[in-house]
């Protein structure tokens, strides 16, 4: 039996994902009305395949299995194979996740699903071989031409398991936010802190940016010298990993091991992102130098290797490039043979190797080595004798060299697509890097950014697409792209006192609950209602790798109260709080930005009011300490906005510290000001 002439449909795409699979001699379908409406037609089992530009298991299992031709014959002639980009349509994913989760008990990507024709999952797993594949393939048709009443069985059990995973109950509970035990939880949670390394006892290692960033403010405003401690370990750590690129700047995914040295090499946009802004307020807590050159460093390799000329941000690097014999490896990007460093480096490569592990700490496989560091600048200048100018310009030098070589080598490939959310995240980056270090092209790009996501990415009906690319947004937004991008307007209002980016977040706001608020539980839905229906609609309540699109949105709404004296939305996120607490107090690292939330109600939040002709200057200047529990409002100009109306007089700017509805009187000195905010209770 021979293959048919196969018709791969992902030649049309846009998304580097479906379009690496283009070429495959299986007849892959992108995920749309009409491949859906074919299977139903022709009654075929659906194959959905779920993976992402930069996952490395996605291309050995495209290599091994979906470029061969026997591979392609089982699965052009029994099934409808469908691509889907999970970054693109986390929607679909989420629901095949949980599928798979409860078939196997793990799950992750690649993501292999089959399903009856109408996108009920039967079976399902992750990573396949050749053989397994075609076996299981096999076995599945077989069932489904001889017993397919126990397929739709199966379907049906599943189906309803999956509708039970994301469910949330409305708590009608008088709650008291004050009496959550959290610092009983935060105890708990410490005993699985690395005292050695930072980070959680377990390998692999993720960075997990929000729970650094609950526990560094837990730390501060609870005095808890011991929690700080394990917060700045973990930061120091991960900046001296081989997780963190030493030579061009910004992070990797995760480390394979407890010391965050071997890195998965794939650079996320997502990752760095919320990384910039945690560093960045790790330096206004402790004005470490270390956490200046991480800021600068990964700014610098976004600027360089994800920034558009539009202003908006790239996806993904590639964990793999080409190695010298022109085949993908992982890592061949960023890896040095020790032989290399000598010849590259000269006279300095004793100093290197010391700073940077190249001896057995440092060492990896096939003779590479991945640079990681265990001493402090301030211990490697005593040691050699040198002065500190001196060390910061040989390092300089080194990262000079290294990265004019690297860029001989062919570069891990680039996930090219724009999305929303990501790109919001990356925004409030750059805001927060600005905050912390005052680069003026730090908030030029954020503000270049947030335009473009205003002006392109933003119908006048006021909805948000999700993806963009070759000026084209095609996928409607999820709840995740409306609360990062109203997330970010309202921290780009706090540095500017442009209302416009405030005006624009209480617009999305509305937005966000016409098309996905659900009166019954309190919650916002991932999809918009305006959305083709899939197997379920999910609540995306738990906080992962990126805070859960809920959490964001309940803090917009706690902020957005206060801007605009707006009970209804004080009340919606104090709700989304009670109904997550139940989980809160077992599981605080899948709900650390709910905790961020929780904070708010447990110490005074201060409304900061800043009017007259200096408002800009005197918010610089607020915006340089660690204040967590704030909102900033300010203006140059008589304006009647709840929070600024009747507060302007000429010739004078004045502070307003306000909590509770009651404001304290007015100073003119920022100092001042700031001791009423540090002194929280």
């Amino acid at each position: 039996m021979t293959n048919p002439t196969h018709t791969n449909a992902l030649i049309s795409e846009t998304s580097p994902y479906l379009l690496q699979h283009a070429h495959n001699p299986v007849d892959w379908k992108a995920w749309n009305a009409e491949t859906l409406q074919k299977a139903k037609e022709e009654q075929k089992l659906m194959i959905v395949s779920i993976g992402y530009a930069a996952c490395h298991w996605c291309h050995v299992m495209e290599h091994e299995s979906f470029e061969d031709e026997e591979v392609a014959l089982v699965m052009n002639t029994d099934y409808i194979s469908v691509k889907v980009d999970r970054e693109e349509r986390p929607d679909i994913d989420q629901i095949y996740i949980n599928a798979v989760q409860l078939m196997t008990g793990h799950a992750g990507w690649p993501l292999n699903v089959v399903t009856l024709p109408d996108g009920r999952p039967i079976w399902g797993g992750t990573y396949f071989k050749k053989e397994q594949w075609i076996d299981a393939l096999e076995q599945l048709q077989k069932a489904y031409k001889e017993q397919p009443e126990k397929l739709e069985e199966h379907a049906t059990k599943l189906e309803a398991g999956i509708k039970n995973m994301d469910l949330i109950a409305l708590n009608t509970e008088t709650v008291s936010f004050k009496k959550i035990p959290t610092n009983e939880i935060v105890s708990n949670w410490s005993k699985n802190f690395d005292p050695r390394f930072g980070g959680f006892k377990r390998a692999p290692k993720f960075m997990m940016p929000n729970n650094w960033h609950f526990l560094l403010r837990y730390a501060v405003q609870n005095n808890d010298e011991e929690v700080k401690k394990q917060v700045l370990v973990t930061l120091d750590q991960m900046a001296y990993g081989g997780i963190y690129d030493q030579i061009e700047g910004g992070f990797s995914r995760y480390s394979v091991d407890e010391k965050w040295h071997i890195p998965h090499f794939e650079k996320m946009l997502y990752d760095n992102a919320q990384l910039v802004s945690l560093y960045s307020d790790a330096y206004l807590v402790t004005h470490k130098n270390l956490y200046k050159e991480i800021i600068e460093e990964t700014l610098s390799y976004i600027a360089t290797e994800m920034t558009t000329n539009e202003g908006t941000f790239y996806s993904s690097l590639d964990a793999d490039s080409k190695n010298l014999e022109g085949t993908l490896e992982e890592g061949a990007y960023y890896v040095f043979t020790k032989l290399e460093l000598q010849e590259l480096l000269g006279d300095d490569f004793p100093l290197f190797a010391e700073y940077y592990n190249v001896n057995s700490f440092g060492k990896w496989e096939h003779n590479n080595y991945v640079l990681i560091r265990d001493k402090t600048d301030a211990e490697i200048i005593k040691e050699y004798a040198i002065t500190s100018e001196g060390f910061q310009k040989k390092k300089k030098s080194w990262k000079s060299i290294l990265t004019a070589h690297r860029k001989q080598r062919a570069k891990p490939r680039l996930d090219d697509k724009t999305l929303t959310s990501w790109n919001a995240l990356m925004l409030k980056g750059y805001v927060d890097a600005y905050k912390a270090l005052q680069k003026p092209e730090y908030l030029t790009s954020a503000i270049k950014n947030a335009r473009f996501i205003s002006e392109k990415l933003t119908n006048t009906n006021g909805r948000i697409f999700h993806n963009y690319k070759n000026g084209t947004a095609s996928i409607n937004g999820f709840l995740e792209d409306y609360a990062t991008v109203i997330e970010a307007y309202i921290a780009l209002y706090e540095v500017t006192l442009d209302a416009t980016w405030l005006s624009k977040s209480k617009s999305l706001t509305e937005y966000t609950f016409q098309h996905f608020y659900d009166e019954e539980k309190g919650m916002f839905y991932f999809t918009s209602n305006e959305d083709a229906a899939l197997v379920t609609r999910t609540f995306e309540y738990r906080d992962n790798v990126i805070p859960a699109s809920n959490s964001i949105m309940a803090k917009n709404l706690f902020k957005l109260s206060r801007y605009f004296e707006n009970e209804m939305y004080a009340e919606t996120a104090k709700q989304q709080l009670k109904n997550i607490l139940p989980e809160l107090e077992k599981y605080p690292s899948g709900f650390s930005n709910w905790m961020d939330l929780l904070a708010n109600y447990q110490h005074d939040f201060y409304e900061v009011v800043v009017v007259g002709e200096n408002a800009s200057e005197k918010i610089k200047e607020l915006n340089q300490h660690y204040i967590p529990n704030k909102i900033i409002a300010g203006s140059t100009t008589e304006t009647d906005e709840p929070l600024l109306k009747s507060r302007y007089v000429d010739d004078t700017t004045f502070i307003y510290v306000c909590v509770n509805n009651t404001c304290n009187l007015p100073v003119t000195e920022t100092k001042i000001a700031l001791e009423t905010l540090k002194n929280t209770d």
